[in-house]
């Protein structure tokens, strides 16, 4: 049988995403009686569509969940997919409440431009039941959560966030469905202290007022996570789900969810995100017993679920997985209850884009203002040499983050700022990849091999390392010593260098002494470009914003709103200085 997409589209509105919810869905179930301690198990499950398609039961408690949205609403099952699968399973006669793990509000130019209000506004739409803060929800500073907290129509909730030494949250809510009482404790990663802005977390005098309930070895965490356990059993809770941002790095132990599960009891499932996995585990808690630890990716890839059996009282997760790379609800033309909302906050935000932020003196280009290209289009320059638009992001970079030096890689600078007005919009065509800051702490002999790397192309266009507290010379008649691995990474160093006279703040660069560097996650610990002699560095501050915030921030709060006669030369402030084979100066 043949199915025009006119066709495809009635049949998947006639189902309600039915489909989806058997085709798509992994699920390990562990019956309480029986479950074997420390066994995973994720097996697909495949089921034909059907009027009732097998998989999706009938009478049951189902607690939806999502994680790490980061601004997703249009990508993975998208929001409207999320509302549909929800919708789907109700109309099957199932009690459904939807909860957040964190994570949500910050990751896309529709979170920076809103503050995380237009995401809210679709939670909202969604009739979330009950959220907590990630590590991001806090980004864009504390007043500005707190302004998201009162327009959301659910709680946020945490066990372990402290204002001046006093819980900033209620720790828990407790839910009635279907004759039974759910405790949700939330549970907000300490290391949040570095992977957001720590000046956020400081009163004006920059003594800290908040705090996430840290010690060494994670003793004050887990015995203030047991004690709201206690509280919610003694209350007549019969079940307890911890929602938690912890995630499942090894290296972030005692505050990883394995960590959690192994020092406390009396937990029925834990809701986990923060690492962006999906995986399915189930492992002994403090007396032996099984707990269920589920997680559901990132930007809406997958819904996570809890259901709750009506006949046994059988407790099952898994999650619903879409891999299409067009949201469910544009594939299919559907549209519900929330579709109108997405496009409601999509449409203001149009509108913000346009919405003047500052003022610049000068041109910032990322292309020659004489040179032409064959076609006779501005020469673009920015990946063979100094531009003022690589100098001002990277001081951007620098000076919002405190760090000695900052560097990004070419390929990054997408567009140039004409003198005059500067929009939001503007800075999103900059930067439009909304990759996260970070700060690592490197060897002053990996920094050397990173600008090794970064110049290896010259006088091609190449990912040269844009420099910020620190100046260098490259001598590209010089054949590039750097050695390719089998993936097409850096490998080593063999021969004469080209890379030079690399100076920070004035002094020469020591190989032995370690300094902080500020740029994207993506090269200080993704491998992006290669990079991978600074996969092993000391990450110090994790994810702290997106590199477009970073730029807002920077002309706004350090600028004061005016970008100056300081970056006036399209060449730049001598940071970088190269020698090129003569063929190739003309």
């Amino acid at each position: 049988m043949i199915v025009t997409k006119q066709g495809l589209k009635k049949l998947l509105s006639a189902l309600c995403l039915s489909s989806l919810l058997t085709g798509c869905a992994q699920n390990t179930a562990v019956p309480q009686e029986t479950a074997v301690p420390g066994e995973t198990a994720v097996p697909e499950k495949t089921a034909e569509a059907t009027a009732e398609p097998a998989g999706i039961s009938s009478g049951d408690i189902i607690i939806l969940y999502t994680s790490d949205m980061h601004c997703g609403l249009k990508q993975g099952f998208g929001a409207t997919g999320l509302a549909q699968v929800r919708d789907t399973l109700e109309k099957a006669g199932n009690t459904v409440l939807l909860v957040d793990d964190g994570d949500a509000i910050q990751g896309d130019a529709i979170g920076i431009l809103t503050k995380g209000q237009a995401v809210t506004k679709v939670m909202n739409a969604l009739h979330y039941d009950v959220a907590i803060p990630g590590n991001h929800e806090f980004d864009y500073g504390m007043e500005e959560f707190e302004k998201v907290m009162e327009l959301a129509q659910f709680p946020y909730i945490s066990c372990n966030i402290t204002k001046k030494d006093k819980l900033f949250l209620e720790p828990y809510v407790i839910r009635e469905a279907d004759g039974k009482k759910i405790a949700f404790i939330g549970v907000t990663t300490p290391l949040t202290m570095a992977s957001s802005n720590p000046a956020h977390f400081k009163d004006e005098n920059g003594n800290y007022i908040f705090g996430f309930t840290s010690s060494e070895d994670g003793s004050e965490l887990f015995a203030q996570v047991q004690k709201y356990i206690d509280e919610v059993r003694e209350k007549g809770a019969d079940y307890v789900v911890l929602m938690c941002h912890m995630g499942n790095v090894e290296d972030d132990a005692p505050y990883n969810f394995q960590s959690l599960i192994e020092n406390t009891e009396g937990v029925d499932v834990v809701l986990d995100g923060h690492s962006h996995d999906v995986d399915q585990v189930t492992m002994n808690n403090k007396n032996g017993d099984p707990v269920i630890r589920s997680a559901c990716g990132t930007k809406l890839q997958a819904i996570g679920y809890t259901r709750i059996a009506e006949k046994d009282g059988t407790i099952s997760a898994g999650i619903y997985s879409w891999n299409n790379d067009v949201i469910p609800s544009e594939l299919f033309g559907f549209e519900n209850s929330v579709s109108k909302t997405v496009q409601d906050v999509y449409d203001a935000m149009a509108e913000i884009m346009n919405v003047k932020i500052a003022e610049s003196a000068v041109k910032l280009s990322i292309f020659d203002p004489v040179k032409k290209t064959s076609a006779g289009n501005p020469e673009r320059i920015s990946r063979k040499m100094e531009t003022n638009m690589g100098d001002f992001i990277t001081d951007a970079y620098r000076i919002q983050t405190g760090a000695d030096i900052a560097f990004l890689n070419a390929g990054s600078l997408r567009d140039t700022i004409e003198t005059g007005e500067v929009t939001y919009g503007d800075i999103m065509r900059v930067m439009p990849f909304s990759n996260p800051i970070s700060v690592s702490e490197i060897k002053g002999s990996v920094l050397l091999d990173a600008l090794e790397w970064g110049c290896r192309d010259l006088p091609s266009e190449s990912a040269i390392l844009m420099p910020s507290g620190f100046s260098y010379e490259i001598d590209a008649t010089i054949p590039s010593p750097c050695t390719v691995d089998t993936n097409g990474h850096f490998g080593s160093i063999e021969g004469k260098r080209r890379v030079s006279n690399v100076l920070i703040n004035g002094q020469p660069l020591d190989p032995e002494k370690k300094y902080t560097v500020a740029s994207s996650s993506y090269l200080l610990y993704e491998g992006g470009s290669g990079l991978t002699m600074l996969d092993h560095s000391m990450v110090i501050m994790e994810d702290i914003k997106l590199d477009n915030e970073c730029l807002i921030d920077y002309i706004q709060k350090d600028l004061g709103g005016r970008i100056g006669e300081e970056y006036r030369d399209v060449y730049g402030q001598g940071r970088l200085f190269i020698t090129l084979p003569e063929e190739s100066k003309n």
